[in-house]
């Protein structure tokens, strides 16, 4: 084991896959000398750039990302450094529309194994802030991870880099520099589409994923406190949604509480909500509730900024109401 941040275990993993595979190549704005943003790229530039994969990009979003797609058609393994989430709205089209709809639109025969990073979140850096996983929740063919711990983050990427279909992997600013936990060292893989259940508990179900994970587990910590045993299902992949292991983990406590840092309108919170109204409302035994950020722009203001974001207080509230009704 080897004791990481999130930053280091994502680039470790791709480092992995690019030892591994010399299909892999990155691309993106400032990844080569620089680093990348945030050091999103350290090291592979010395160790990659010589041989041409480690590929520093015009400031063209659209352009390169299209590329991405043209090169996993051709049977390479891009990953796409896109910098930052808001920066998604200029490649829906060439990664979602169509890199996300060749398996579809050829029967099968096309493939697009694809990988478009990008950094959000609030934490310590300000600006980008914004989480708008929710514009490719409805576009199918294409998948979300979004990591909560050094560990996910390395085994998720690595999974993200061997699928066949566009991935948007999703990197928290929050938890990017936030401390070092064991890693596991040399290959290791997470599949796509499966959530882990971080904490066991019987009175309440908090679904979260990311920074609001981290957040989930100290409400955990504070109802506990009071004798209320919380439940933390960590979604790790918005899409596709482990359907199982949430209606596992409501069938047992009868509560559930969704913890989001998207706005509350749309995106995972409401997908989770569905999905439990929709295939486990037998098992409910209180309103769902969502706790989520109201839906105004992020503010830029250290103190508007944390009433904005739910913290763990505001997520216990909730739990202890779900768990009192």
């Amino acid at each position: 084991m080897a004791r990481q941040t999130f930053q280091e275990a994502t680039v470790a993993a791709i480092a992995h896959e690019m030892r591994r595979d010399r299909n892999v190549f990155i691309m993106g704005e400032d990844i080569g000398a620089f680093g990348g943003p945030l050091h999103s790229c350290k090291g592979l530039w010395d160790e990659f750039g010589a041989q041409g994969r480690v590929i520093d990009t015009p400031i063209s979003e659209g352009g390169f990302v299209g590329a991405g797609v043209g090169a996993a058609l051709a049977g390479k393994r891009p990953i796409v450094d896109l910098m930052f989430l808001e920066f998604m709205g200029l490649v829906i089209h060439q990664f979602g529309l169509d890199g996300g709809a060749m398996h579809y639109y050829s029967d099968g025969k096309a493939k697009v194994p694809l990988v478009v990073r990008a950094k959000y979140g609030v934490g310590p850096f300000h600006g980008h802030a914004y989480d708008f996983h929710s514009w490719l929740l409805n576009v199918p063919g294409v998948k979300v991870v979004a990591p909560a711990t050094p560990s996910d983050a390395k085994g998720l990427m690595a999974a993200s880099i061997r699928d066949d279909n566009p991935v948007l992997f999703m990197e928290h600013m929050g938890l990017y520099h936030a401390g070092r936990e064991e890693v596991p060292e040399g290959e290791y893989v997470i599949p796509l589409g499966k959530a882990d259940v971080k904490r066991r508990g019987r009175d309440v179900t908090i679904v979260a994923s990311a920074l609001m994970t981290k957040r989930a587990l100290a409400a955990a910590d504070i109802l506990a406190q009071d004798g209320i045993e919380a439940e933390v299902v960590d979604l790790r992949t918005l899409a596709p949604l482990d359907e199982e292991t949430v209606l596992e983990s409501v069938a047992r406590t009868g509560r559930l509480v969704v913890a989001c840092e998207a706005v509350k309108s749309g995106g995972s919170a409401s997908e989770v909500a569905a999905l439990v109204v929709e295939k486990g409302f037998a098992h409910l035994k209180a309103p769902i509730a969502r706790v989520a950020p109201p839906n105004v722009p992020v503010p830029f203001h250290r103190e508007l900024e944390k009433l904005y974001l739910p913290d763990a207080g505001r997520i216990a509230e909730a739990a202890r109401a779900a768990a009192a009704a």
